[in-house]
């Protein structure tokens, strides 16, 4: 069997589960591949694909000129968009996927937050040019935090802004006060959450109904002092409007992880604002839950050569 490992960027996956008990040749792809044509030719032969999350998409004209793939093991949780399902069905490839832990992005989401309210990166700079203070922060409590998306990852987030003192508002479609009441959260109309908060985090799943869910409208509804944080999926912010908020400074900043075109493009304007905290997605990227994706990569690989059943992913 050859399998490939898509997007190991850190070239630690061998290292965290035991990959030689598959009796297989292993081929660790450390960059990241966006041309079909060169991803083709990468995974020729390849059995079975080992993908991490949504980094290279693998769409039906992809799939269907790899004649020998039959598994691909998503690592993470039971939805990856990146992945044609309906493609994967007629081919007879199996999609399993592995198990996921949501603390790691709750904590780079504050660690995000934290860096933009008191100008972390630009005061580590000013130090390590020999300077000193250039800025004046701003504190958390009393201050408004408001979660787009009050699900595992949301609710988490509203607990640790209630530990700094922060009052929290959510909103999502179909988030009701009793739902709220769960985590002592005030449910409001997202406009209002716009309007009130100093700090709007996002925590909600990438979809037709979320893609530009916060565009020129929406930013045009925020404080001119507030933050926008993003540790979810770019597409649910308009990329261009957010640039140009951030430009004509109509918004205090924005906290990013992710983005629409990943890795980031070395030319994107969003690294040219200085109102912005970047990131490179890296809110899920703990050595804990490498682990898990990587164990359980193994794990589903082996029952696959087994014939044993397997997590698999559905439409």
């Amino acid at each position: 069997m050859k399998i490939a490992i898509l997007d190991d960027y850190q070239n630690i996956a061998l290292e965290l589960a035991d990959w030689d008990s598959l009796g297989a040749e292993v081929d660790v792809l450390t960059e990241h591949i966006a041309d079909p044509d060169a991803l083709v030719e990468r995974l020729a032969g390849c059995e079975a694909v080992v993908a991490m999350r949504e980094r290279t998409r693998l769409p039906g004209d992809v799939l269907r000129r790899l004649p020998e793939l039959r598994l691909i093991v998503s690592l993470g949780g039971a939805r990856n968009p990146a992945i044609d399902l309906k493609a994967t069905a007629e081919l007879g490839i199996v999609v399993s996927h592995t198990g996921y832990l949501p603390h790691p992005t709750a904590e780079h989401t504050w660690a995000l937050i934290l860096a933009a309210m008191r100008g972390i990166p630009d005061e580590t700079r000013s130090v390590r040019e020999g300077g000193w203070q250039t800025s004046v922060g701003r504190s958390l409590q009393g201050a408004t935090l408001g979660v787009i998306g009050l699900g595992r990852l949301g609710a988490r987030v509203a607990r640790i802004g209630q530990a700094f003192g922060m009052r929290t508002i959510a909103w999502s479609a179909n988030l009701t006060q009793e739902k709220a009441d769960e985590h002592d959260v005030l449910a409001v109309p997202k406009e209002q959450l716009l309007a009130e908060s100093d700090v709007v985090t996002i925590h909600q799943v990438l979809s037709s109904r979320t893609r530009g869910l916060i565009g020129a409208p929406e930013l045009a509804r925020m404080k001119s002092a507030a933050w926008l944080v993003n540790t979810s999926r770019g597409p649910i912010i308009d990329e261009a409007a957010l640039f140009d908020a951030l430009r004509d400074r109509r918004i205090g900043g924005a906290a990013l992880d992710v983005y629409d075109t990943e890795p980031l493009p070395a030319d994107h304007p969003l690294r040219t604002v200085p109102n912005a905290v970047l990131t490179p997605h890296i809110g899920y990227v703990v050595r804990d839950l490498y682990e898990v994706f990587y164990r359980d990569a193994v794990a589903d690989i082996a029952a696959y050569q087994a014939g044993e059943p397997i997590r698999v992913m559905s439409l």
